[in-house]
């Protein structure tokens, strides 16, 4: 009753969110196969490097495979806002991290040019505190009994999110702080595209390529919340489901978060039904819009205005670009998509080396109403055609 009572407010996405690896088995079973012998592995674990698409569940196997190694002691967490102070002169960062007595977790890439340094002080940190062997003897409680301190590392893990966004210098010099001290504490990184680490970090790593589920797999997952949810099967189509599915282009988290805004808005489904889409989606289908119907430097301020709003949501320049793209690609004639993805490709490259995503965002819209424009009247009738 008190679990339950703890799981109440939280979102399905939470709630139902799988702890253990044997929960993990609905999808891909041959990738938890492979974590359950990593686990067993002991004191042998390599550094390894989570990557795939993002909803594909790489966070939380990476939860699960700690839950495997160390206990339910793992899941003792908190949540703490460190300062560092780095640099000459010195100065201030701060970043959130997630730790327990057995591992940490944060985002070194929310420290912006300073992530070199942030990431050397916590592995440095780390790797300092004392052996696991000595947690496990005297702080040991009854809630890890399930994994004998004999069967625990003796070492530490460090989890690095979205380590693709770090810099080139960041990666170079967690190259040479995880061989410096991989006696002490192992390194799990999670990124979305390995092709944005660098080589010689990629090679000190064992790869786990968590790909996105399929269709059928989300859908599997969607009708096991929906029962865990008490909600009966002849109010939930198997067809909206699969449409929820598709629609979150098989994005587990986002799949969910989907069925639990459609189930707010509209119970029970029915066939025919819309599936709930977010808010950002719905605002970068109208910048797409904007671009294609108006090319004035009145329409790219209206543009402006709502990339403003995308952006102070803490909605990524790289996503909206995508989906701009794709909505304005929906909107134009075939013969105008091959610059407009050329443009898009140019600007989301200035985006990954420059600072300021509004700059980038709003260029590339200048630069898509000038192509539409340039293509004359008899181009921009055919865009009218198409919305």
């Amino acid at each position: 009753m008190e679990i339950e009572e703890r799981h109440d407010g939280l979102l399905w996405v939470d709630k139902h969110r799988p702890v253990g690896l044997s929960q993990l088995r609905q999808v891909h079973p041959e990738l938890t196969q492979r974590l359950e012998r990593l686990a067993r592995a002991g004191g042998d674990l390599p550094h390894l490097l989570f990557y795939g698409p993002p909803g594909g569940g790489k966070r939380t196997r990476v939860r699960a495979l700690l839950r495997e190694m160390y206990g339910v002691g793992v899941e003792h967490t908190k949540v703490e806002h460190r300062v560092f102070k780095v640099g000459e002169p010195a100065k201030t960062v701060e970043v959130t991290t997630v730790s327990s007595a057995y591992h940490i977790e944060m985002n070194p890439s929310d420290a912006g040019w300073n992530d070199r340094l942030v990431v050397q002080a916590v592995i440095k940190e780390i790797a300092a505190s004392r052996p696991l062997e000595v947690v496990a003897r005297w702080g040991a409680t009854s809630a890890d009994a399930d994994t004998p301190s004999s069967r625990r590392p003796r070492f530490k893990v460090v989890v690095l999110h979205e380590v693709d966004q770090l810099t080139r210098d960041a990666q170079q010099a967690l190259r040479r702080t995880m061989e410096k001290y991989s006696g002490t504490c192992r390194l799990v990184l999670v990124a979305d595209s390995p092709t944005r680490v660098i080589d010689p970090l990629r090679s000190r790593c064992f790869p786990v390529r968590v790909p996105a589920p399929t269709v059928d797999e989300v859908v599997h997952v969607l009708r096991s919340v929906t029962r865990q949810e008490h909600l009966r099967d002849q109010d939930v189509p198997e067809a909206f489901l699969r449409k929820v599915a598709v629609e979150s282009e098989r994005n587990l988290r986002r799949a969910l978060l989907s069925l639990e805004a459609s189930h707010l808005s509209a119970f029970p489904f029915r066939e025919s039904h819309a599936v709930s889409r977010p808010d950002w989606q719905v605002v970068c289908e109208d910048v797409a819009t904007l671009i294609a119907r108006e090319q004035t430097p009145q329409a790219l301020l209206k543009v402006r205005a709502k990339y403003y709003e995308l952006l102070t949501h803490c909605i990524p320049g790289d996503v909206i670009f995508k989906y701009v793209l794709w909505a304005l690609l929906r909107r134009s004639p075939r013969r105008l998509a091959p610059p407009l993805c050329a443009w898009a490709a140019f600007y989301q490259h200035r985006l990954c080396t420059g600072s300021k995503a509004i700059l980038h965002l709003e260029a590339f819209a200048a630069k898509a109403m000038a192509t539409i424009r340039a293509h004359g009247a008899e181009g921009i009738a055919m865009v009218e055609d198409v919305l």
